[in-house]
């Protein structure tokens, strides 16, 4: 199931042609050293299909922001999608000018260059209004000798930034293989979604889940909601449930100033929210001792995960559903005491025949961890924000852009039917910037 609010890499011929892919290959970076992630990896696929069809390809991406510790230049990260790509990514230091200029010009069929971070540069903070994005020096300039610009960063379209956004008013714009798969997949768990809908929202924090669990209930976009961790808490003591020493700790995190939205959600849909019934907390030992819902006011101990029958509940309301979203894993995984429950719902969910969405970094780290493939879900999403923002029915600046750009007479209409671009002047909307 896909979406043609947009254009994709389906719809034009790259050969020949300088297209200029932004990505999100934003990593984590220890002891100096950036790590290799999915994100790379995937958008390495991306790149890689681009030169393999004779692209002549141009690479913007972000690292950091400035003043945190992971803000970087961008060499590392061509190194390692040299690799995911099995060609030379070269680096070049530097967002344009004469030399990023010439050196593009100079690209022949197949070849790839990375820029630098464009966070390191003050037009990428634009806020669009005061003055447009596409007349940002850097995209008239990129514009002036590219071809075609692919958005592939769909973890970062919630945010409207000028590589996000100004290119789609100066080049004819098309969605990468990543921001596609995502866009779809997400289209596919909510406003294309077979019922009943399941969403299993955990974690260690109640906002994101609890916003994800008010816009699904009174949008109906689930039939049945199954809580864990703090909003599974909260939830529990919504229905007046004591929690004992947990309690006492949620108050201590300020995350009973939750409790009244939790309530009233409750009171509306209790018939479709679930909650754990018997929990697991760690012995002196580190074993794992599981006790019931009632056993918590005069547990001295803390619980951090659901219990087996609680994970066997939630298992078979994945097992006859056509659709399930998790976000979040269900305990404390990282401890070998406490990663039943979201051991329990991913086998659940891959034993699954339903579309199974799965999101979150610490969801992807889990998966990790227990060594389930990627592929044996419908969708993995490598997104964070961008994921909770469209989960949440909120337009997505950089999308919104692609599709604004899908709907430019002068252009669209013509790629859309004839596969492939003419020329670069062309192609151009009518009321695009001049580089």
């Amino acid at each position: 199931m896909t979406s043609k609010d947009f254009l994709t890499m389906d719809d034009f011929d790259p050969a020949g042609r300088t297209v200029l892919v932004r990505v999100d290959i934003n990593a984590a970076i220890e002891h100096g050293r950036v790590q290799d992630s999915e994100r790379l990896e995937a958008h390495g696929e991306t790149i890689k299909e681009l030169a393999e069809k004779g692209a002549k390809v141009v690479i913007l991406a972000h690292q950091g922001r400035a003043g945190d510790k992971d803000y970087a230049r961008l060499e590392q990260h061509a190194n390692i999608l040299s690799k995911h790509v099995g060609r030379k990514v070269k680096y070049v230091p530097d967002l344009s000018g004469k030399t990023t200029l010439a050196a593009i010009r100079k690209l022949t069929p197949g070849k790839i260059i990375l820029l630098e971070n464009v966070r390191m540069y003050a037009e990428e903070g634009l806020d669009g209004k005061k003055m447009p994005f596409e007349k940002a020096l850097y995209v008239q300039e990129l514009s002036s000798v590219c071809d075609v610009y692919v958005n592939d960063a769909f973890s970062a379209a919630h945010r409207a930034q000028t590589s996000l956004m100004g290119f789609c008013r100066t080049l004819p714009s098309y969605a990468g293989r990543v921001l596609q798969r995502e866009y779809d997949a997400v289209l596919q768990a909510t406003a294309h979604a077979k019922r009943p809908v399941v969403q299993l929202l955990g974690g260690g924090k109640p906002d994101e889940p609890l916003g994800l669990m008010q816009y699904a209930l009174e949008h109906d976009q689930a039939d049945k909601i199954l809580t864990s961790g703090v909003l599974g808490e909260l939830c529990l003591m919504a229905k007046g449930k004591k929690l004992g020493r947990k309690e006492t700790w949620l108050k201590e995190q300020g995350y009973l100033v939750f409790l009244p939205k939790v309530q009233e959600l409750m009171k509306k849909y209790e018939d479709r929210i679930d909650v754990p019934g018997d929990f697991a907390y760690a012995d002196e030992h580190g074993i794992r001792v599981e006790v019931k819902l009632e056993q918590l006011p005069d547990l001295e101990e803390s619980v951090f995960d659901i219990g087996t029958n609680t994970a066997r509940a939630y298992g078979r309301e994945i097992a006859s559903a056509k659709t399930v979203y998790l976000k979040g894993p269900l305990g404390a995984y990282e401890q070998k005491a406490f990663e039943l429950g979201t051991r329990m719902v991913m086998q659940a969910m891959m034993d699954s025949k339903a579309f199974t969405l799965l999101g979150g970094g610490h969801t992807i780290t889990a998966l990790q961890k227990f060594g389930f493939p990627f592929k044996k879900f419908g969708h993995v999403s490598l997104a964070g924000g961008a994921l909770l923002e469209m989960l949440q029915g909120k337009p997505l600046p950089a999308v919104e852009a692609l599709k604004e750009a899908a709907r430019k007479i002068g252009y669209a209409q013509n790629v859309a039917s004839t596969g492939m671009a003419q020329n670069n002047a062309a192609e151009k909307p009518a009321d695009a910037g001049q580089a």
